[in-house]
Formats: structure tokens, sequence, C-alpha cells
């Protein structure tokens, strides 16, 4: 073969895979979302208008992470927004009305996360029953504590302000502090956001448990067949779906010291729209978690550009439920034509 074709399968084998990469239509369509913004909205520009569109999209990416690691072993969670909420509620009421300390009481509350999160997994993996209807009653339940219990404990439907407990500061300086950035005030949940994306990664790509995930996701009888242990991952995952649920409740709990029992409710589909935006398949066994944060920072940049462009926020649902059909669409044909290839 000569030097001339070499050189044409090296480009056609590089484009075929960029055009295999999950988070390919997130990435074009992030690229689309800034033209518009920056060209209709002058404050856009602006270094404190990043920092305000990084934080609202570290809140939803860092449990978006976790749902779209779930949704590439085939699963999915419709409890998670309301977790957020259960794991904040549990960290404000015991340290409160049990006089903890701040970090007792979070870590309190990730003891119970976490079994929320194993029992989800266990029922799944054990019953056969999809994870659709098994987190759907989670949800539901879920939500019916969070309310119930608060007014029991409370007598109202928000927790009171732990900010004078022991630890609180500490606890804040860890889940909701900021820093500075040469003038702009970068909040910490960015960085725990690229921690969480970094790890996630890792494990996906360079762990044998990122490639049991991968098996499960792709064909569940054939991983179990080929010795992968697909009851113990997808318990492992439901867990990691609630401890990122946990981690997103002890920012908000420290950030703004109490808790309304009514949140959350909807973020899940939001999670999981992130999470499809930026490659994650529906069906199982495709994604990155790189695609995830894309997806997350598509929310974040439309729910602010639109603020700043002065449009009515009704269009919000509107640009995600385009964004979210347009990376369906594309992520399918890709799919089709890497297939046909």
């Amino acid at each position: 073969m000569s030097e001339a074709a070499d050189d044409r399968l090296r480009r056609r084998t590089g484009l075929a895979a960029l055009i295999r990469r999950p988070e390919l239509a997130s990435l074009l369509g992030l690229v689309l979302l800034i033209f518009l913004f920056v060209t209709v909205a002058p404050a856009f520009r602006s270094f404190e208008a990043v920092a305000t569109i990084l934080y609202a999209s570290s809140t939803l990416g860092i449990v978006a992470v976790a749902v779209g690691v779930l949704m590439i072993g085939e699963e999915f969670d419709l409890s998670s927004g309301v977790a957020v909420t259960t794991a904040a509620l549990a960290a404000s009421m015991l340290s409160y009305n049990l006089h903890l300390n701040a970090w007792a009481g979070a870590l309190s509350a990730l003891v119970i996360s976490l079994a929320i999160g194993a029992l989800n997994g266990v029922l799944v993996a054990r019953t056969g029953i999809p994870s659709f209807l098994i987190t759907l009653a989670a949800f539901l339940m879920l939500q019916g504590l969070n309310l119930a219990v608060t007014k029991l404990v409370t007598g109202q439907v928000a927790t009171p302000s732990i900010a004078n407990m022991e630890g609180f500061e500490s606890a804040r300086a860890v889940f909701a502090s900021s820093f500075t950035l040469g003038s702009v005030s970068i909040r910490i949940t960015v960085v725990w956001w690229l921690l969480f994306v970094a790890a996630a990664s890792f494990v996906l790509f360079k762990t044998t448990f990122g490639n049991w995930i991968f098996a499960v996701g792709g064909n569940k009888e054939a991983a179990r067949a080929s010795g992968v242990p697909v009851t113990r991952v997808k318990i492992i995952l439901f867990m990691f779906v609630a401890f990122a649920a946990w981690f997103v409740g002890m920012h908000t709990l420290f950030a703004f010291d109490s808790i309304q029992a009514g949140q959350g409710v909807g973020n899940e589909f939001l999670y999981i729209i992130a999470a499809v935006i930026g490659g994650c398949s529906m069906n199982g066994g495709r994604g990155t978690a790189v695609g995830t944060a894309i997806g997350a920072l598509i929310f974040g940049m439309t729910n602010q550009g639109i603020v700043y462009a002065g449009w009515n926020p009704d269009w919000f649902k509107f640009f995600l439920g385009a964004m979210l059909l347009f990376a369906v669409l594309t992520n399918t044909a890709f799919a089709t034509y890497t297939k046909n290839r």
C-alpha cells in the first residue's frame, strides 16, 4: 500500500473514531449555544457570567455524572432529585434535634443515602423489575417522607437553621465555600464537579470495574456469562448516584443552612437530560463522564444565557427540549453511520 493510501486510511479511521465519540453532538450544541449567546447577550461575555454559569452547571453536573454512569450500566434513577433533599433534611434534623456536630449529622445522612441507593440497586438486580418503576416508587416514597417527617419533627415544611451548630463553618468550607480567581469569585462546587468527572472518567476507561459497567450496559447476560458480577455492579452504581445526591444535598444545606422539604422534585429529569444530551445511550453501554459534564454545561449556559439576553424565561424549557432532541437525533445518526461503515 502506498504512503498516500496509508494517509487516507488513517484520516478515514480518525474521522470514524471522532464520529463515534458519544459527546460529539453535545459538543457541537455547546459551540452553537456559545456563539448564540455571545452574539445576542453582551453580559454573557464577562468572567462573572462564566462563573455564574459554571456554578449552575456544577450543582446539576455532580449528580448528572453519577446518573450518566448508571445509564451506561443500562439503569435509571428517578429518585435522584428528591434524594438530594432527603440527604439535606436528614443531616439538618439530626444535627439540630440531637444536638450533633454538623459533620456527625452529615455523615449520618451519608449512611442513610447509601442505604437508599443500595436498596434501589438490590431491588432492581434481584427482582428484575425495571429500574424506572423501582425508582419511581422510591421517588414517591421519599417525596412523602420528606414532607411528612419534616412536619412531624419541626412542625413546619422547612428545617431550622443549623448555622450555630458546631462544625458548621468547616463543613461549609468543604461543601459551599468560594475562592477568588483573579477578580472573580468561583464556587467550590465547580472544583468538586471537575473532580467527579475526572474520577468517573478514570474508572470508566482505566479500570476493570469500568469495563464491567460497559459490559453490563451492553449485554447483561453476556456479561454474566463471562464472569462479570452484574448484581454487584448495579448496586454500586445506584450507591454512586446516592453518594452524588448526598454531596449536592450537603452543598445545599451548608450554603443556605436550612432546607425546604419540597425541594428537588423534577431535578431527576434534568440529570437524565444532561446525561442524554452528553451522549449517554438510553439503552446502556455507551457514554462518557465528559459528555455528561458538557450536557450539564449546556443546561447552565441556557439557563443563564436566556436571563442575560433578556428573553422570557419560559423559553428555557423549549431550548432544553430542542437540545435534547438535537442530541438524540444526532447520536442516532452517527451511530447508524458508524454501524454501516
